[in-house]
């Protein structure tokens, strides 16, 4: 019954955003991966794991926030479905923080989704990035961290709404990075911003 539901939320998901993917210097694959993506909708995560094939979904978890996947039984439901690491922004502790905690459920096996701005932005622009890819980049070195650019969803689920308007949106997938030895912090995060700029712009 699971699998019959998460065939028709990936469904959902397509139709509402009217999503193609293209991949730009890269394949899909199975091997571990980062995506990294802007981030203007909550229908980001759910719409980008829905768009990869099911051979390398099934081995990918979005990043999102405990927050908004755990209000309300509805979206408790879809959360089931996806199987999204959820974050609890609220309870960030030194000790066991996002970045271990992501570390720590990939283990050897699943790929992450996630937004380096650490929230959405409904304008569209893309924000700095924050520090956690470079440290996920940093304590994995072995990962590939694949730039995404997702475009429109943010017209498909305007902030503040409950329900998506279909419309046509798009998402770009770009070859992989790597942490190169001595990259400084800022260097690296400037360097995966304009990685994603450059799929847009494409």
């Amino acid at each position: 019954m699971k699998q019959v539901s998460i065939a028709v939320l990936t469904m959902l998901a397509k139709f509402f955003s009217g999503a193609t993917v293209r991949w730009v210097g890269c394949m899909p694959d199975e091997c571990q991966r980062v995506y990294f993506a802007n981030h203007t909708s909550h229908l980001d995560a759910l719409v980008l794991w829905s768009s990869l094939p099911k051979n390398v979904r099934v081995l990918t978890r979005p990043v999102a926030a405990k927050e908004y996947w755990s209000g309300g039984p509805v979206r408790r439901y879809v959360s089931s479905l996806f199987n999204p690491l959820l974050i609890d922004r609220k309870q960030v502790k030194v000790h066991d923080s996002p970045i271990d905690l992501m570390i720590r459920e990939m283990g050897t096996t699943y790929s992450l989704i996630i937004f380096p701005e650490g929230g959405r932005n409904p304008s569209g622009e893309t924000l700095e990035f924050k520090s956690g890819l470079y440290y996920l980049g940093k304590k994995r070195p072995d990962l590939e961290l694949m730039p995404v650019y997702i475009d429109n969803l943010n017209r498909v689920m305007p902030k503040g709404e409950f329900w998506p308007v279909p419309l046509l949106s798009s998402i770009s997938i770009g070859a992989p990075i790597w942490l190169e030895p001595g990259e400084s912090k800022q260097d690296f995060l400037t360097r995966a911003r304009q990685a994603v700029l450059d799929l847009k712009e494409g």
